[in-house]
């Protein structure tokens, strides 16, 4: 079940602690499933975020889906080579938005395995390295621009589930990463990530 915009329509931190556990869905057109739960995110707070792509509540035709209704996608390239998958949260026209950084792959693992092996390689790609890392994930999904501004409550090719309950003592909470200078917001604790699995494979430490 997709998760509904009152999920979303909070703070970009308590969205982005809560989207531990839960099963990002990727449909490509020929109906196959890729999916993953998702183990990393960042919360950019909104424009007194220094960080975020808003900071002083600057608006452009980049950024503007984070300006929309909670539960909207926000989709970036970044340094010439990578795409970004971020949600919008708290309300229309405040930019708030989750970034998500990792998932552990679920279904068609090979699928987006070769996505991400288009470039030669000495060994195959482990599971554990397919999405871990936001521009691998857009990567093994095919997630780009053209799925910048979807509803994510309403999309049939990109969703976000309910999925499984990671508790607090199995989360970590840190700085973001790759933040430079921007003065008190590089060491707020705006990232989060767990080392636990899916129950399929229990609640253990990924390999």
């Amino acid at each position: 079940m997709n998760l509904e915009c009152s999920f979303y329509a909070r703070s970009a931190d308590r969205v982005a602690r809560d989207l531990l556990g839960c099963r990002l869905v990727r449909t490509l057109d020929n109906a196959e499933v890729l999916s993953g739960f998702i183990v990393e995110t960042e919360a950019y707070m909104g424009p007194e975020d220094q960080a975020s792509h808003a900071s002083g509540g600057r608006r452009t035709p980049r950024n503007e889906s984070m300006w929309a209704m909670p539960g909207t996608a926000y989709v970036y390239f970044t340094y010439g080579m990578h795409f970004c998958f971020n949600v919008s949260c708290l309300r229309q026209d405040h930019p708030a938005a989750v970034l998500i950084r990792a998932i552990v792959p679920e279904q068609g693992i090979e699928t987006m395995r070769a996505h991400r092996s288009k470039k030669p390689r000495k060994h195959a790609l482990k599971d554990k390295n397919i999405c871990n890392g936001p521009g691998k994930l857009c990567e093994a999904l095919a997630i780009d621009r053209t799925f910048d501004a979807i509803d994510l409550l309403q999309s049939s090719h990109l969703a976000i589930e309910q999925g499984f309950a990671v508790p607090d003592r199995l989360v970590d909470r840190t700085p973001r990463i790759g933040m430079g200078k921007v003065t008190i917001w590089k060491d707020k604790p705006l990232r989060w990530v767990t080392g636990m699995h899916p129950p399929r494979t229990g609640c253990e430490k990924m390999q």
